[in-house]
């Protein structure tokens, strides 16, 4: 399935969305704090728009499936399952991170816009595509878990705990991906730091700091891409851009922390240790260390996403979602084992 998702992308486009990637970037670097504005969209076929958020998308599946692959031949099991367990997952992980969104963080949309719950629009109060956003990663977790069950009940010779073990390896990679896309989509920022801070990054496009409406009215432009550009650009709106706090890039920080959990599980304890053999461990290990160290300890550094963190008090919605998710993962490594 993979190989035909690269014939239809091309070389060509890949390596087209890697030199955009990394002009934004370094196009976006000043000796103190990063200036980051780049546009949602990385290029634009007819009516098709490439966007960052959602080749990075494609980006964690395809990666994902390359690491499912290279343990499938190496534990001998057939080609034509993990094509199967790709389209569990896929669909599994939308889902879930679709319905988890609303479930957690805005509830009302059951009431007040169901259709925008499943559909890539919005119909309150007016009628808009907004394509598919709005994420939540504990959803796409526990979908992914649901659908791994199902998928052990048709292949007996594949318990869910032989696949939750291995399939949270690649799971590293695709979270580093989409926190990757949030940070190009600008969503999901850390709290306000001074600009002295090595990583301070100015968020233009923030949602509370400089909302599309507000920028198109102080600009007098007509499209909020040309807005924030004349903020970035203008110096005639020199004071805007200033008065825009500085923050913590969180998403990257996640970001890293994944790729370095992805490391240690792959390289590390799949390959070089028999600990895949003791089943739910390298799960609990991941659950673990995703969501106990990474992004409970990252939450302190982000800004408030909502959810029901005011009623609960101490923490913010994530951590109080990832508590029961490192129960979880404590008992996976450290029950008692068959024997």
């Amino acid at each position: 399935m993979i190989p035909y998702l690269e014939q239809i992308l091309g070389n060509a486009i890949i390596q087209r969305c890697k030199t955009i990637i990394l002009a934004e970037i370094f196009s976006h670097m000043h000796f103190l704090g990063f200036i980051w504005n780049p546009d949602e969209t990385i290029f634009q076929l007819g009516v098709l728009q490439i966007k960052y958020y959602n080749m990075l998308w494609i980006v964690a599946f395809v990666l994902g499936w390359y690491v499912m692959k290279r343990i499938f031949k190496n534990e001998n099991k057939p080609m034509d399952k993990l094509d199967s367990l790709f389209i569990y997952s896929v669909v599994s992980i939308m889902l879930g991170a679709r319905l988890g969104h609303v479930l957690f963080y805005q509830s009302e949309l059951f009431i007040e816009d169901p259709l925008s719950i499943l559909l890539p629009i919005q119909t309150t109060p007016e009628f808009k595509f907004t394509g598919f956003a709005g994420l939540a990663s504990h959803g796409a977790t526990l979908g992914a878990i649901l659908a791994l069950w199902l998928f052990s009940r048709k292949n007996k010779d594949m318990s869910v705990f032989w696949l939750l073990d291995r399939v949270a390896i690649a799971a590293g990679l695709g979270m580093a991906c989409v926190r990757i896309g949030n940070f190009f989509n600008s969503e999901i920022n850390g709290k306000i730091v001074d600009k002295s801070f090595g990583l301070a990054t100015k968020f233009i496009r923030d949602s509370d700091d400089m909302p599309a409406y507000k920028a198109m009215q102080l600009t007098k432009e007509k499209t909020a891409s040309a807005a924030y550009k004349a903020i970035e650009n203008n110096p005639e709106f020199a004071s805007i851009l200033d008065a825009i706090p500085y923050r913590h890039p969180v998403q990257l920080y996640e970001a890293f922390g994944y790729i370095i959990v992805f490391l240690i599980m792959f390289f590390g304890m799949y390959w070089r240790t028999d600990l895949k053999k003791k089943e739910g461990f390298l799960f609990g290990f991941w659950l673990i260390t995703v969501w106990g160290v990474v992004r409970f300890c990252f939450e302190f550094f982000k800004k408030s996403q909502g959810g029901f963190e005011e009623t609960w008090g101490t923490f913010s919605t994530g951590q109080w979602l990832s508590i029961p998710l490192v129960l979880l993962g404590l008992y996976l490594m450290f029950r008692p084992q068959k024997q």
